[in-house]
Order: structure tokens, then C-alpha cells, then sequence
């Protein structure tokens, strides 16, 4: 009699309780059952879907920030650049001035000198 008790239990429940779990299962759900589980594995495969468009959209998004700061940073980098050439020449010229004022004192002076003689 063991035996046939044994032989009875399958994953820890005898094949009395599987049946009557499968027979309150038919009267819950009916023919139903099938229907729910296409259901939810479309609604599964859907989601399988969606996240893999999502990886798609960040990851094309990531590319397109990537590129965005590079062209901004070669733009700033040019920007900075020119303004330097421009610091630098009105530097120059301001430099240029200068020279131009001592010189034009040195023949004021020289002017003067030759009226008063």
C-alpha cells in the first residue's frame, strides 16, 4: 500500500489533489484559460517590444548628444580661438597707438623748436 501512495504523489501532491485542483481551475476559468495566457503573452511579447524600441530611441539619442556636444565643443573651441586673434590684434593696435602718440610728441617738440628759432 506505501507503493501505491507513493506512486500517487507527484511534486508533492498526490494525483487526487492535482485532479481536483485542474477541475476547480475548468470551473474558475473555464475554456478561458487559454485565451488568458495567449493574452498575456502577447501583452508579454508587446512589452518585449516596446523596451526594445526604448533601447533603440536612448541609445540613437545618446549618438545624436554625443555628436551635438563634439560640434559644440569645435565650435566653442573656434570661438575662443577668434576671440584671442581679436584681444590680441586690438592689443596690438592699442600698442601701436602708443608709439604713434610718442612720436607725434617728439615732432610737436621738433615743430616748436625750429617756430622759436
Amino acid at each position: 500500500m506505501k507503493t501505491a501512495d507513493s506512486e500517487k504523489k507527484i511534486n508533492g501532491k498526490s494525483s487526487d489533489e492535482n485532479s481536483k485542483i485542474d477541475v476547480i481551475k475548468n470551473l474558475l476559468f473555464g475554456e478561458n484559460i487559454s485565451n488568458y495566457d495567449q493574452e498575456f503573452d502577447a501583452i508579454k511579447n508587446d512589452i518585449l517590444n516596446k523596451k526594445a524600441q526604448l533601447s533603440e530611441l536612448i541609445e540613437s539619442t545618446r549618438k545624436e548628444l554625443e555628436i551635438s556636444i563634439d560640434s559644440l565643443s569645435t565650435d566653442l573651441n573656434i570661438r575662443i580661438t577668434e576671440v584671442e586673434d581679436k584681444f590680441n590684434a586690438k592689443t596690438d593696435d592699442l600698442h601701436t597707438k602708443k608709439i604713434d602718440k610718442k612720436l607725434l610728441g617728439d615732432l610737436l617738440i621738433k615743430i616748436g623748436n625750429k617756430i622759436s628759432d
